[in-house]
Order: C-alpha cells, then structure tokens, then sequence
C-alpha cells in the first residue's frame, strides 16, 4: 500500500497540471473520477481546491420547458465572445449521455471550434433530489480548477424541489414563461425565496407582460436578498433576444456581492452547509465500513417498522460504533 500511494498522488498531480494547461482530456478524467467517486477521488478534489473558487458559478432553474438549455447555451455563447472563458454542467434526471440541445449543442461547438475555453458536461442526478446531481458541487470545483471564469448549471428542472442550486451558485436565475399555467403556482412554492434573477422567456407570447407584473408584486417575499431586488428580464432566447439585457443584470448581481464581502458571506455559508454534508456522508461510508452492510441496514429497517427496535436509540449506538472503531 505505502509503495502504490505515492504513485498514485503522483499521477494525479500530473493529472491537474495537465488539466490546468488546457488539456481537455485530463479536465474529462478528472471529473469523469470525481463523479464516479473512484479511490482517487479525494486526491483529485484535495489537488484541484487550492485553483478553485474563482469563478462566478451561475445556476439556471425552472420548470420543464422554460428553456433553460436554451439561455445557457446563449449565455456561454455571449461570454465566449467576450473572451470569458466557460464551464457548463448540465444535470440530467437519468442518464449522463442522453440527448437534448444542450449536451449535443457544446460538444458540437467544442468539437467544431475546437474551443479551449468552453467545456461541457452532462450529468446524471442517479436518484438525488433538489435538481443536483450529488458531485455537481465537486465536478464544478474540478472545472474551476482548470481555469474557467464562469460556470454555467443548469439544474433537471424539478419544480418545487429545485432548491440545492441556490447553494451552490454564486447567482440563481429562475426561468418563467407565460402560458404553461403553473407560473402563479410556481412564485408561491417558494421559488421567490431562492431567485437572484428572474427571466421570463419566450416573451413573445401572450401573458409574458402578465408573468412579469406578478413577479414585481410578490418581490416583498424575497426577504433573503437584503436590499437586492431580483430584476426580471425578458427572453426570447431562441432568437438571443434579451440574452444582453441578462447579462448585465448578472453583472450588476455580482457586483453587488462583491461589495461589502457579500459574496464572502455567502460563500461561508455555501461551506458551512456543504462540511457537513461531507461529515454525513463520510460517516456513512464509515459504517459501512465497520459493518453495516445493506443487509444489515434492511434487517434494522424491518425491525423499527415492526417497533422491535427504537430508531433514537438504535442510531447513536450505530455512530458510537465508529467512533469506538
């Protein structure tokens, strides 16, 4: 074990500096690792963290069909322009290689261009709620990592449920549009609380002007922004229409977060929020371990259902077990 260890750091430092060269291919293996969760995966994170943290993570949510795909796409096409460098993670809610515009749309333009400041990702959620993936937050570290200055994510599109974005994202955009019924539904559900911006795209329909004016009269809800007020932007993102107008109410968010160590603030919290998170996960992965097994763990499911055994009791003799270990 003492022998391989040191190859195996050395690798991955090889590795990262390849991948904060330029090299794709080692950017894809390294998060390819990452979201895997393989052995070296805690290597991998531990290497890319002191080169992460300086890009402007920006989440696009909302329901299915608001074009979310569409207005990322726009948007890195816009930076990229600019000669912003971009990292796009698109969450998927089964498989990492199916279709849709958005995975098929980068890696043509990467492909084509051969780009080497945009690079794409398609993950899959593999069961977790909220809209993540479960190593979306470790994949865009990776992708910080190798030098990116914005991180476009654009979540499964949930619904209610779509609120682990606001953690992670420096900037949340929450998608609307008129006609599918559900925008009063969605504003009430609690999407207020988590929108840093709101776009109501494919405004050129009917009731695009209505969505907006509903929007601006519940903004007293968003008590979480201090005296930042979620501008709303109207989209037509097919055509690129109002993607400039975006992008600047971006720009002033991040402004704004930058003054007065806001972002700061917001970043411990992002940390505080995701240690334990790491603290939960890797206490699991200690019981397993030390002998809980999914056998195990089943039988003491049967046995609580059945009140042969006290759940409140039965869980801290489990987490003694590896405290004792």
């Amino acid at each position: 074990m003492s022998k391989t260890l040191p190859s195996v750091e050395s690798d991955v430092t090889q590795m990262i500096e390849r991948l904060r060269s330029g090299d794709v291919r080692a950017l894809a293996r390294a998060v390819s690792l990452v979201e895997n969760d393989a052995p070296s995966a805690t290597e991998v994170l531990s290497t890319c963290f002191p080169f992460s943290g300086r890009a402007l993570r920006i989440g696009v949510t909302g329901a299915p069909g608001v074009g979310k795909s569409t207005i990322v796409d726009k948007l890195a096409r816009h930076y990229r322009g600019a000669g912003v460098t971009v990292g796009v993670i698109a969450v998927d809610p089964t498989s990492p290689f199916t279709g849709g515009a958005i995975l098929g749309d980068r890696i043509r333009m990467q492909e084509n261009l051969g780009d080497p400041g945009f690079y794409v990702r398609s993950m899959a959620t593999r069961g977790s709620l909220g809209g993540l993936a479960r190593t979306t937050a470790d994949v865009a570290s990776v992708i910080e990592a190798s030098g990116k200055d914005v991180i476009l994510i654009e979540t499964v599109g949930v619904g209610q449920d779509e609120i682990d974005i606001v953690r992670l994202s420096d900037v949340t955009i929450v998608v609307l549009v008129p006609g599918m019924g559900d925008d009063v539904q969605s504003l009430k559900a609690g999407i207020m609380e988590i929108a840093d911006l709101f776009v109501v795209n494919k405004a050129d329909r009917e009731g695009a002007d209505r969505v907006e004016k509903e929007v601006r009269a519940m903004q007293s809800l968003a008590t979480s922004h201090g005296d930042w007020i979620p501008p709303v932007v109207k989209t037509i993102a097919s055509t690129g229409e109002g993607i400039d107008r975006l992008t600047d109410a971006i720009a002033q968010m991040k402004q704004w977060l930058e003054a007065d160590g806001r972002l700061e603030v917001r970043r411990r919290k992002y940390w505080r929020e995701r240690i334990t998170e790491m603290m939960r996960n890797a206490l699991m992965r200690e019981l397993r371990e030390h002998g809980l097994s999914d056998v195990e763990l089943d039988a003491l499911a049967e046995r609580v259902a059945s009140k042969q055994e006290d759940p409140y009791r039965l869980v801290p003799e489990l987490v003694a077990r590896v405290v004792r270990a």
